[in-house]
This record gives structure tokens, sequence and C-alpha cells, in this order.
């Protein structure tokens, strides 16, 4: 494989995705090198640079995406800039990585979807979950029988904790932003359903704010959100599945993520610590006929699939590298194997009949 070189496009010296994540997946696999970052200022640019060992900083994203020895850019800023800064690279004719959600509301990704497809460019879009091992082995199972024909879906999540918040998230709290609980948890959740067990033919949701006010963890300052705490959502999938969704605000000993799915044949239970799966390691858990629930060992050959990334087993960088290394082959292969901007489309599409059924109170067509 060539070497492909990337530049970051928001990256703090201190905090954030970027350094949390996609730099860590990025220096374990020796297919890419990290080339050129940039932050909103010079400042905070000349840091990250310092920090994380890169010469080539920016404080203008315009003059990273124009870089000729740069491939690929990863998008990692807040979501509202999303749209300016992924169609800065995609006009610089460059492979493009962004984090979910792709933008603020479904016109933003179409736009963004439409631009890369005149480009002609690569794209992934920052869905790591469809990655883990844990659902690689959740699809063999079900190639393999191992709850016969599915029966129904039930997927239970938390979100941020209801009461307070640390300043760098409280703009996820304005429904303007385009990064809140239906995009962010939500959005990871129903696309790890979707993608296993395909698309919703029709759905019925309820969207509710429960705690309007919220403290900021720095300055003990009260203000109001006005994005949902509570999302529920029920719908038929169209394998004719039954598929029930409920992602709300954390709650004392509320569990963080547990995903059923049952079939004629046995049960299958992915569980987690929170409610973004892509993020924190899952378990597996199945039982067949009247058999109890038991754990079922992810095979180790899923697991090292990529032998570089091992040393960051259950880091948040763990899939985020898979996807990376996915990515690099489906280049080299000319295969489709992660999701790209059209997936994130779709996935856009399934909000907006979200918030469509949520605001008539009727059953929609997602």
């Amino acid at each position: 494989m060539a070497t492909l070189g990337v530049g970051i496009v928001g990256v703090s010296p201190v905090r954030g995705w970027a350094a949390t994540a996609h730099i860590p997946a990025l220096r374990a696999l020796p297919n890419y090198e990290i080339r050129a970052l940039s932050a909103h200022n010079a400042e905070s640019a000349r840091a990250a640079g310092e920090v994380f060992g890169v010469s080539a900083v920016y404080s203008d994203h315009e003059q990273l995406v124009a870089q000729p020895d740069i491939d690929m850019v990863a998008v990692t800023v807040k979501a509202p800039h999303h749209r300016e800064l992924v169609s800065a690279a995609l006009r610089a004719g460059k492979a493009v990585y962004c984090e979910w959600p792709l933008g603020r509301d479904l016109d933003d990704a179409r736009a963004m979807a439409a631009l890369a497809a005149k480009q002609g460019v690569q794209t992934v879009v920052g869905l790591q979950a469809r990655q883990a091992p844990a659902i690689e082995f959740v699809q063999q199972l079900l190639r393999d029988g191992y709850v016969g024909e599915v029966l129904s879906t039930t997927m239970v999540g938390l979100s941020i904790p209801g009461d307070v918040v640390g300043q760098p998230n409280a703009y996820m709290l304005d429904k303007k932003n385009g990064a809140n609980l239906l995009t962010v948890p939500v959005g990871h959740s129903l696309d790890l359903l979707n993608y296993v067990l395909g698309e919703f033919a029709d759905l019925s949701a309820v969207s509710d704010l429960r705690r309007p006010l919220i403290t900021i963890e720095e300055t003990g300052k009260q203000i109001v959100k006005t994005a949902a705490d509570q999302i529920a959502v029920i719908g038929s999938l169209r394998s004719g599945a039954t598929a029930s969704v409920h992602i709300r605000e954390a709650v004392a000993g509320g569990i963080g993520f547990l995903w059923e799915i049952n079939g004629t044949d046995g049960t299958l239970r992915i569980t987690a610590d929170a409610a973004v799966p892509g993020i924190f390691p899952l378990t597996v858990a199945g039982a067949q006929g009247h058999k109890e629930l038991a754990e079922l060992a992810v095979p180790t050959a899923l697991i090292q699939k990529w032998p570089a990334l091992t040393g960051l087993e259950g880091a948040p960088a763990y899939n985020v590298g898979r996807v990376y290394a996915a990515f690099a082959a489906d280049i080299d292969n000319r295969t489709h194997t992660v999701p790209d901007f059209a997936d994130a489309v779709r996935r856009h599409e399934v909000i907006a009949a979200i918030e469509r059924s949520a605001a008539s109170g009727k059953r929609v067509t997602a």
C-alpha cells in the first residue's frame, strides 16, 4: 500500500476527538502519515504541532487542503462547521474523513455528498461502530442462523448526564447546531441497527425536552437547552421485523447501551458502557432456544484483523483506526466497506423522518 498523507482540520493541543482518536489511530497504521494540522488560530496550531510532532501547521484550512502532499483531509471540528470545511477539501480534490453527524441537517449532508460525487473523490463518515469486531461477529452469527428469523429488535441507551455538562460540549444543547441527543447517540445507534438488520420501512417517534435547564460544569451557570433529551422510536424494518429505540439523558443506575435482537430460534444481546457504541467496547451474549444468555467470545481473527491496532484495543481510537485501515484497503482494492457520505445521507434521512413524526404525531415513511 502507498502511504497516504493526512491533514487534520480541528486539532486542539489539550483536548478533543482528533487528539483522542484520530491521531493515535493514524500513528498506529504504517500506511498513513500525518503531514499537516490546522486549528482555529495560529497560536493553537503552533501548540498542536509541538505536542503532536507535526511541522506543517495552519490557522487557515484553505492552506492545508491546498498542500500537494495531502491525500486525505480529516475534519474533526464541531458539526456546524462541517459543510464549509468539507466542501473546501472536496473542491481541492482530496479524500475526506468527516466526523458524524455529516452536517447540521439533511440539506447539509446532501450538499456534501453531491459535491463528493461531482468531484469523484472517496469519502468516509465517522460511524465507526460498523467496524467494531463485535459487530462483525454479530453479522456472522446472524448469517449463520443463530437467532433464526429476526422478529424484533430493541435498543436502549444513555446520553450525557442530565444535570451538568462541560463547556466544550455546551453547544450540543442548542438544537440549531445539529449535534445533540438525536443526531449523536441516537444517530450512532440507529446506524448500527440499520447496518446490521436493514433499513426502516416506516416509523413513529416521540421527542421530548424533560429537563430544560442544565448547569455548565466549569462556571456553575445554568443555561436553557433547546435540544430534546428523550427520543423514542418504534417502527417496522423492511424485513418485517419490529424495531424500538429509546435514548435518553443519563440517570442514576441506567444502562449505557443495550441492544437485543430476538428471533425465532434465539436472542443476541450487545452491551456497552455508553450510548455511542463505536467508542466503547462491546460485549456480545447469546442464547438459543430456552437456554440462559451467556457471553459469546468474539473470534480472535476478527479482533486481530488489523494487527497494527492491537495496542489500541479498548480505547476510543480503536474502531476509528479500523475505519482508516479498511478505507486504505478500499482505495487499493476499489471496494466499499466503510460508511461514506451517501451512507451518511441515508442516516440523516432517518433522523429527518424521526423529526417529522415527532412533530406531527403521525407514523411516517422512513
